[in-house]
């Protein structure tokens, strides 16, 4: 098939290369303008607009699709369809409508539970134990056009963001290549999605990575593998913000919510509202992530010191 394809990053990248290996003609590929990034603040080109450069793919990089000229550049491609994976950019009706077969999104999460842009975080935040691909004919609402295929996977105990991320983006490249290949042969079937069942994924914001002591260890355990690798799960130690990375909950001794309840022998027990956490990982301001048992060896807390601001 001859496609446009719209994505940024490598969650999109590897879907891209999947298309491209099944032997379909890429005419164009979309990709966000090059961001500023790392500590130098460089301009970076994302992870889509490399591999479109490595395969020498006609590439564009708009600041909007409500322009003409980008209108008039996809209707020259002549292809059949847009593949569009964590774009960043939405759609105008007038492309949605460009394309004989439309336009197809990748998305991660078992619509309709989890439209929006953080399905992955908010399935972990959720305690939910599965979810998935639903790749999906985009219309003008928030994901919420009919389904052409969906893959489901379990989350793992431990899950994180990142590792769960990483497996979505394999199975999302494979479900792509199936539902070309369906509608190939004529055999594709597009299911309205049910109106039960909605959950919408907000976009995570920084506030969200602070931790509550007073909640259940439960719920903060998946808070902390939920924006891992990103915001970052955060608390106050005397006054200077402290990143944790991972953590596992533990058995609480009635301490108020906060207290260090165990650091002996390089370990780190913090209480909880409900249980408590054991720290596996942590991470001071402008420093490196370290073992809790290296932290503890120049932090060196003791039984009844806080974490967390004075609520």
């Amino acid at each position: 098939m001859r496609l446009v394809f719209a994505g940024t990053p490598a969650f999109a990248a590897g879907a891209l290369q999947a298309l491209l290996d099944a032997g379909h003609e890429v005419a164009l590929v979309l990709t966000q303008p090059d961001r500023p990034a790392g500590r130098g603040l460089a301009l970076r080109a994302s992870e889509v607009k490399q591999l479109a450069l490595a395969h020498a793919l006609p590439l564009s990089q708009p600041l909007t699709l409500r322009d003409d000229n980008v209108s008039r550049q996809l209707a020259d491609t002549g292809a059949a369809l847009m593949v569009v994976a964590a774009y960043g950019l939405i759609l105008p009706q007038s492309i949605l409508d460009q394309f004989p077969h439309g336009c197809l999104n990748i998305h991660a999460s078992l619509l309709p539970r989890w439209r929006g842009a953080a399905p992955i975080q908010r399935a972990i935040l959720a305690g939910d134990a599965q979810t998935g691909i639903s790749i999906m004919q985009m219309d003008a609402g928030l994901d919420t056009g009919p389904v052409l295929l969906r893959q489901s996977i379990p989350i793992g105990a431990r899950e994180t963001s990142g590792s769960l991320h990483d497996r979505l983006a394999a199975v999302g490249a494979q479900c792509i290549v199936s539902a070309l290949a369906r509608i190939e042969a004529g055999a594709a079937h597009r299911e309205p999605q049910p109106d039960d069942g909605v959950t919408y994924a907000a976009k995570i914001s920084k506030e969200e990575a602070e931790l509550d002591w007073t909640r259940p260890a439960i719920e903060l355990d998946r808070q902390i593998r939920a924006f891992n690798p990103a915001p970052g799960a955060a608390t106050v130690l005397d006054g200077q913000p402290l990143r944790i990375w991972a953590a596992h909950p533990v058995p609480g001794i009635g301490l108020a919510p906060g207290s260090v309840q165990d650091a002996a022998a390089g370990t780190l027990t913090i209480a909880c509202g409900d249980g408590a956490l054991a720290l596996d990982e942590v991470q001071r301001a402008g420093g490196k992530r370290l073992s809790v048992a290296d932290f503890q060896r120049g932090a060196n807390l003791r039984m009844g010191q806080r974490l967390g601001r004075s609520r």
